[in-house]
């Protein structure tokens, strides 16, 4: 038995679904190294929260070991993946067609916690923004008036900002050659000085990214949750490949995560 996420953010005990087949429905290149598949899958679809992610697994039989990837979406019974490819296992899967097939398990780990009523920045960098896209779906049909800023830091090309624009009140990004996401930050707080203690942060990216976003809401005392990347082996904590050092010891970026607090690891200041 495994620990899974319900759409609601809450946590209850239950058999996972094994890994199994399903339809690739669409395949949409974003970028020439950017790819957005559209699987068809009930079962995560109905269960996948912001935050948590899926293990895809390729054709080829000699790669045993399954690729994970942040849940961007939901839409009636299917849910998407975008990611860049970065060695020959994510080029096969950005060379897969409509009509293909794909073995996948998930959703699997924690997700981020969006209840209250704080607006709700999503702070993303690179490939780490898609999951965010999500959390700015889930909070966009949430019958709350809670509201949410996607701030994403690109290295060039923007894939991201048309699906955020969908989603937010706002959409803010930048490129290396402009700045960062703090430089973001900072606008969005120079804009609002009085109300900082409105806002909590959602975020995703590379780590030196995240410690600073940490860093940065710890001093002006805005609560954040950073999801965490990190190279996984089984996905679900058999393994132990993806350990973490937390306040609270190793922690498995797959079970106990992928989301923590800058608290839980130590980056708050």
């Amino acid at each position: 038995m495994t620990k899974v996420d319900e759409p609601d953010g809450g946590l209850h005990t239950a058999f996972l679904k094994p890994r199994h087949s399903a339809a690739i429905l669409r395949v949409e290149h974003l970028t020439p190294t950017i790819t957005r598949l559209v699987i068809q899958d009930s079962y995560v679809a109905t269960h996948a929260a912001a935050g948590q992610f899926v293990n895809l697994y390729t054709q080829d039989s000699a790669r045993m070991m399954p690729r994970p990837f942040g849940v961007a979406g939901i839409e009636d019974d299917t849910f998407s993946v975008i990611f860049a490819i970065v060695g020959s296992g994510t080029r096969d899967f950005s060379l897969l067609e409509a009509g293909d097939r794909i073995d996948v398990l998930g959703p699997l780990g924690h997700g981020f916690d969006m209840s209250g009523e704080r607006t709700l920045l999503l702070v993303g960098g690179g490939l780490g923004i898609p999951p965010l896209l999500y959390a700015a779906q889930q909070i966009h049909d949430s019958p709350s008036a809670q509201a949410a800023v996607a701030l994403f830091g690109y290295r060039d090309t923007r894939f991201a900002d048309a699906f955020a624009a969908e989603l937010c009140d706002k959409v803010l990004s930048i490129d290396e050659r402009e700045g960062n996401v703090i430089t973001l930050l900072d606008r969005v707080i120079d804009s609002d000085p009085q109300n900082v203690e409105k806002f909590s942060i959602l975020s995703r990216g590379p780590h030196p990214m995240m410690k600073a976003v940490a860093q940065w809401a710890s001093t002006r005392g805005i609560p954040a949750q950073l999801s965490l990347e990190a190279r996984m082996g089984c996905g679900f904590g058999t393994c132990v490949v993806c350990v973490q050092d937390t306040v609270d010891g190793r922690k498995k970026v797959c079970l106990d995560g992928p989301v923590f607090t800058a608290e839980n690891l130590g980056w708050a200041v």
